[in-house]
């Protein structure tokens, strides 16, 4: 397979890995720092990528960022705002972890870019439902710190996680196995914790 120029394979998997996860927590953050870091000179972007430099995109993005940024601060207004991400997250994690591979012209080189958008598209809607189903536990405590905390975790894990998928690709993936994990578990806990929740006002006595 013919490869960008600069990466290897391992770091290209890390790459799509950690765009994908990354955008189910703060899209906008993924595709403003990417492009940031690309415009400076910081890194160099795989082709399928390098429209993220474009000043429109980095303007837009920022925005959306900050918008975000503050959004997500807000008890039940971060619900609200996760639930209408849940259209635009995952597929747009797909289509960052596309973009990874994408822009070659060989059959094995299209097929990586397939499997990438496969694989960046569950990763973030897995970090998504993750995000989501905290958050909205989280809501139902009276004190606001709890949200801010996990809200701040948030702003801080993803540039940590971009940084890693391009410096050290095998502890980034490690990294990514790891919070997948992670998410499902959370999904999982307020799924039962929602049934018990559930099976308790049924069973409740009426009046």
């Amino acid at each position: 397979m013919n490869l960008p120029v600069g990466f290897d394979l391992p770091q290209l998997l890390a790459l799509a890995a950690t765009l994908g996860l990354a955008s189910g927590l703060r899209l906008y953050a993924v595709v403003f720092l990417t492009g940031l870091a690309g415009h400076l000179g910081w890194v160099g972007l795989p082709p399928g990528l390098q429209l993220l430099q474009s000043p429109l995109l980095l303007w837009g993005s920022g925005a959306l960022m900050a918008v975000e940024f503050v959004a997500d601060k807000i008890p039940w207004v971060d619900s609200v705002w996760d639930a209408v991400h849940s259209f635009i997250r995952i597929p747009a994690g797909a289509a960052l972890a596309y973009g990874v591979f994408g822009g070659a012209e060989t059959s094995q080189a299209q097929a990586w870019a397939l499997l990438a958008a496969l694989a960046g598209g569950t990763l973030a809607a897995s970090a998504h439902a993750g995000k989501a189903s905290t958050r909205a536990a989280v809501n139902h405590s009276p004190e606001p710190f709890s949200n801010w905390s996990l809200s701040l975790l948030g702003d801080l894990t993803v540039p940590g996680l971009l940084w890693l998928g391009w410096t050290h690709p095998w502890l980034a993936l490690g990294l990514v196995l790891g919070m997948l994990l992670l998410a499902l578990g959370a999904v999982w806990l307020l799924g039962r914790f929602v049934g018990r929740l559930w099976r308790s006002r049924r069973s409740a006595p009426a009046g």
